[in-house]
């Protein structure tokens, strides 16, 4: 069976003043449909680096990346754009929430840029507010809300236009652990309700415990440690 997201020797280089910095070094990764996979390693092992590059947010310097089969490496600027609006989804560390915008509107805004219906995305958004536990807050701005309250919005964001796979970096590491392990159990709980495959870089090794696979980043390689 085909991986849903797969990268075959996957290199990224940077040229210094000085010499050349190889961050990743021929990495072969791959990620089943549906499926949890967790980086971890130090920071500035590469974890960041990866992500963007599999999340077509950077280019390779070598290698190729495919997802459902297709060589994303070779897009174009209009195809990359297409791809992000139908299947992927993106978390950070720090929530990025359009602070003029309120929970609900900031959970649309993914598929009023793809130009969905209005009202049949309002109910899945409505939907996806109430699955994380946010559907007396629809109406809230980013700052009448709590810190793991806005990054609950940021996940219901991620999965606002059904994506097959959710990128998230850092995700809990602006949390306390009390929040930190309901974003844990969020992030369980809609993966297996709607089948999303979610790919996280993380220190929080307690978020790391709901991994189907976990990987090691470290001196440029990415090595499976399960």
């Amino acid at each position: 069976m085909a991986f849903l997201l797969e990268t075959r020797e996957l290199s990224k280089v940077y040229r210094e003043t000085g010499g050349i910095l190889e961050i990743l070094k021929n990495v072969n990764f791959g990620l089943d449909e549906g499926s949890i996979a967790v980086l971890t390693g130090a920071s500035g092992s590469g974890k960041s680096t990866f992500l963007n590059i599999v999340g077509a947010l950077d280019r390779p310097t070598g290698g190729s990346v495919f997802f459902a089969g297709k060589e994303m490496s070779k897009f174009s600027r209009s195809e990359i754009n297409k791809f992000h609006s139908k299947n992927l989804g993106f978390m950070f560390q720090f929530h990025h929430l359009l602070s003029e915008f309120t929970a609900l509107e900031n959970v649309l805004m993914p598929a009023k840029i793809d130009k969905r219906n209005k009202s049949e995305s309002s109910k899945i958004a409505l939907e996806l507010l109430d699955a994380v536990g946010l559907s007396e807050r629809i109406e809230h701005l980013p700052r009448q809300l709590s810190g793991g309250e806005r990054q609950r919005v940021a996940l219901a964001r991620a999965l606002m236009n059904r994506p097959k796979l959710i990128i998230a970096d850092e995700p809990s590491g602006n949390l306390d652990e009390k929040n930190a392990e309901v974003l844990k159990s969020l992030i369980l709980k809609l993966n297996k309700k709607y089948d999303q495959a979610f790919l996280i870089a993380t220190h929080d090794m307690d978020l790391a415990e709901i991994a189907t696979h976990r990987w090691l980043v470290a001196h440029g390689a990415i090595v499976k440690t399960d």
